[in-house]
C-alpha cells in the first residue's frame, strides 16, 4: 500500500497551480472555536457513495459547508488554498498525498515553525492527511472509492494525469453524477495542457510583470513580479467559487459538474481597469512604479522620514490634502484643479507636495490627513498590518489546535465574517498520514 518515497512521483504526472509545477472516516474532526472560545468537535461526515450530501435544514451556527465532503487531489498553493477555503466554511477535506514525502511545500523553507514549514502550514489547516500511493492499484482504488463518495474533488494534476488513472471526471461521473469535480492547471486543457504552471512564468506570460515595478528611468527599472504568488491565490479564489456555484446548481439540479481554471485566465481576469484600457481605448499599461496611472495623487509621496501612501481619488480630497500642507492655491491651479490637469501635470505636481509634506514625519501626516479626510497610509510591515488590523477589531488571526486541543500557533484567519457568527474552525494542518488508518478503514467499510 506504501512505497518508497519518490515512487508516486515518478507515475504521476505532474501537477500545476503552485509556484513550482508539480512534476471520510472517523478521523479526528476540526476543532471549532465558537464565540466564547471554548473549542469543541465537529461532526464526521459519511455519505453514501455517489449520493449528493444533503446541507438543507441545517442547524443555526453550523458551517455553511457542513456535511459536504471534499477529495483533495492538489498540492502546493492554488489547489491547497481552495480546498483549505471549503474547509474553513465546514466541508470536511480528506488531503491525499505521496507516501512518505506528502505535500511538496512539506519541505519548503525556511522559515519553520515548531510544528514544519510555514509555507504548508498557511494552506492545509482543517483538513485531514491520508498517504496513498497512485501508482499502487490497491491504493488507487481507494483513491477512486474516495472519489466516488465525495461531493467536490479538486485536483491540479497537469490536464489527462488523473484520467490515465482512472480518475477522471467521465469516469467518475458515471457512478457519481453528483460530483464537482474541480480542474486547476497553468495554461488550460487545449493547446496549453503540456505546459507546466510556474505562478512566476504566468505572471511574466499574463502580462503582470509588464506593470509592476519602477518605470523606465526609474532606479532599480524593471519588471517585478508582485511579492506573494498572486496568481496562484487568483486562481484558488476563481476554483472556490466555481466549485460554489456548481454545488448550488447541484442542490437544484441533483447533478455535478465539471469546474476548470488556470493561472492564466485567472490572472487576465484580473486585470480590470489595465486590461480594458488596452482593449477599449488600445492604450498599452506600462510600469510606472508605485503611481496610479489614472489618477493623481494616487501614490507614495515622500514625507520628513518614510513614504506616505495617499490616495486623493476626487477633488475634495486633493483640496484638504493641499490645504494641510499649507498650499490650498495649488487646488485652483489650472493645472491641478481636475484629476485630468493633474494626470497631466503629475512631474509638476509631485515636488510642489513633498515638498509641504517633507515638513513633518509620516506617521504625523497619517494622522492629520486621515482626521481630514484624506486616505492615506505609512508602509507597514506585516506585523504591523496585522496589529492594525487587530487595533480595528477586526481578528485577523486565529489560534490553531492540534488534535489534542492543544494550542500550536496562529494563522491568518479565514476573512469573510458572518451575522449571526459562525464559529472559526481551528485544527492545525495534519501531520503526514495522521487519518490513514481511519480513512482506509472507513473506506473499506
Amino acid at each position: 500500500m506504501t512505497a518508497a518515497p519518490g515512487s508516486a512521483a515518478r507515475a504521476v504526472p505532474g501537477r500545476a497551480g503552485g509556484e513550482v509545477p508539480a512534476g471520510g472516516g472517523p478521523a479526528a474532526s476540526c476543532i471549532t472555536e465558537p464565540a466564547d472560545g471554548t473549542p469543541s468537535f465537529g461532526q464526521d461526515h459519511a455519505p453514501q457513495r455517489g449520493v449528493p450530501s444533503q446541507t438543507g435544514g441545517r442547524a443555526p451556527g453550523t458551517a455553511p459547508l457542513e456535511g459536504i465532503l471534499v477529495a483533495d487531489f492538489s498540492r502546493v498553493l492554488a489547489g491547497p488554498l481552495a480546498t483549505m477555503t471549503l474547509a474553513d466554511l465546514g466541508a470536511r477535506v480528506v488531503k491525499v498525498e505521496r507516501p512518505g514525502s506528502g505535500d511538496d511545500t512539506r519541505h519548503w523553507g525556511p522559515p519553520f515553525s515548531a510544528t514544519g514549514s510555514t509555507y504548508f502550514e498557511s494552506v492545509n489547516r482543517n483538513k485531514e492527511s491520508v498517504e496513498l500511493d497512485l501508482a499502487d492499484p490497491e491504493d488507487r482504488a481507494l483513491a477512486r472509492e474516495l472519489a466516488l463518495r465525495a461531493d467536490v474533488l479538486v485536483e491540479n494534476f497537469k490536464p489527462g494525469g488523473l484520467e490515465k488513472l482512472g480518475l477522471g471526471y467521465e469516469s467518475l461521473a458515471t457512478e457519481n453524477p453528483g460530483l464537482v469535480y474541480a480542474s486547476i492547471s497553468g495554461f488550460g486543457s487545449a493547446g496549453g495542457r503540456d505546459l507546466p504552471g510556474y505562478d512566476f512564468i504566468v505572471q511574466a506570460l499574463g502580462g503582470l510583470m509588464s506593470i509592476t515595478g519602477a518605470a523606465d528611468g526609474e532606479p532599480g527599472a524593471g519588471p517585478t513580479k508582485v511579492g506573494v504568488a498572486v496568481v496562484d491565490v487568483l486562481t484558488a479564489k476563481d476554483a472556490t467559487i466555481g466549485i460554489l456555484a456548481a454545488l448550488a446548481e447541484r442542490a437544484r439540479t441533483g447533478r455535478g459538474r465539471r469546474v476548470e481554471v488556470n493561472l492564466l485566465s485567472s490572472l487576465q481576469g484580473a486585470l480590470a481597469n489595465q486590461g480594458q484600457a488596452y482593449l477599449g481605448a488600445g492604450a498599452a499599461p506600462r510600469r510606472m512604479g508605485n503611481d496610479h496611472p489614472s489618477i493623481v495623487p494616487y501614490q507614495l509621496l515622500a514625507t520628513a522620514d518614510a513614504p506616505l501612501a495617499v490616495a486623493a481619488g476626487n477633488d475634495g480630497q486633493f483640496a484638504r490634502l493641499c490645504e494641510a500642507i499649507g498650499s490650498p492655491d495649488l487646488a485652483a491651479d489650472p493645472r491641478f484643479a481636475t484629476n485630468a490637469a493633474r494626470v497631466a501635470h503629475r512631474s509638476e505636481l509631485v515636488p510642489l507636495l513633498e515638498a509641504g509634506l517633507s515638513t513633518a514625519s509620516a506617521e504625523v501626516w497619517q494622522d492629520k490627513l486621515a482626521g481630514l479626510g484624506v486616505p492615506c497610509g505609512r508602509v507597514a510591515g506585516i506585523g504591523e498590518g496585522l496589529d492594525y488590523a487587530e487595533s480595528l477589531g477586526l481578528s485577523p488571526t486565529v489560534e490553531v489546535r492540534d488534535r489534542s486541543g492543544a494550542a500550536v500557533g496562529r494563522q491568518i484567519r479565514h476573512p469573510i465574517t458572518w451575522t449571526p457568527p459562525l464559529p472559526h474552525r481551528t485544527q492545525a494542518p495534519p501531520a503526514l498520514g495522521a487519518d490513514t488508518a481511519d480513512v482506509v478503514r472507513w473506506l473499506r467499510a
